[in-house]
Parts: structure tokens; C-alpha cells; sequence
């Protein structure tokens, strides 16, 4: 079980770091990749990604050095509610298409969640 979360941790991580890289240091592309980008205030944006990017340094470090590892879930839990808040804006939207990517960003974040919460 520990090695199959630890799989789930770093393809979360990876694609967190991914997408909050985009929304928080290369807005020009995040804006030519999502539509959503150019509709929503441009500090909004470089905030969801910093907070992605923490997120998923969040989702390996503290428990891959055991300092505070309760921090993991924590960290899992607060970014599954960032991606449902885009989900949410995406359903307001109708941009449907975009909710699948919402689903499995979820599924990742909250299987590490309860996971290391248990």
C-alpha cells in the first residue's frame, strides 16, 4: 500500500507542479493553453498556481522526510478543494471537456489524502 501511494504522490506532484508552473510563471502560456485564463484576474492565476506548486512539494516532502508528515493529507485535502473550486468554474463555463482533467486531479489528491490519513 505504501508504495502504491507513494506512485499516486508523484504523479500528483508532477502534474500539480506542471500546471502550477504554467499559471505562475508562464501566464502567457497558461492563457494561450486555458481558456478560463484570460476571464479571471491575472494575480488570481499566479495565486492558484503558487499555491499548486506548495502543494505538491507538500505532497512529498514532509512525508518523504518525516518531518510533520501530517502535513501530506493536509496538503492533499487543500489541493483536492483548489481543483474542485475549478471544476465548479469550469461547470459554470460549460466547459465540460475540462471537468475530466478536474476528476482525475481530484481522484489523485484525495486517494493520497485518505490514504496517509489513515
Amino acid at each position: 500500500m505504501n508504495i502504491t501511494l507513494w506512485i499516486i504522490q508523484g504523479l500528483a506532484a508532477l502534474a500539480f507542479v506542471y500546471s502550477g508552473w504554467l499559471k505562475a510563471f508562464q501566464y502567457n502560456k497558461a492563457e494561450a493553453a486555458w481558456g478560463w485564463v484570460k476571464d479571471v484576474p491575472k494575480g488570481l492565476v499566479i495565486f492558484i498556481g503558487l499555491a499548486e506548486l506548495v502543494g505538491a512539494i507538500a505532497l512529498i516532502l514532509p512525508q518523504a522526510l518525516n518531518i510533520a508528515p501530517i502535513l501530506t493529507p493536509i496538503a492533499a485535502t487543500a489541493l483536492a478543494a483548489v481543483v474542485l473550486s475549478g471544476a465548479v468554474l469550469h461547470l459554470t463555463r460549460k466547459e465540460y471537456r475540462e471537468i475530466g482533467v478536474n476528476i482525475v486531479f481530484i481522484l489523485l489528491a484525495a486517494l493520497v489524502a485518505v490514504g496517509r490519513f489513515l
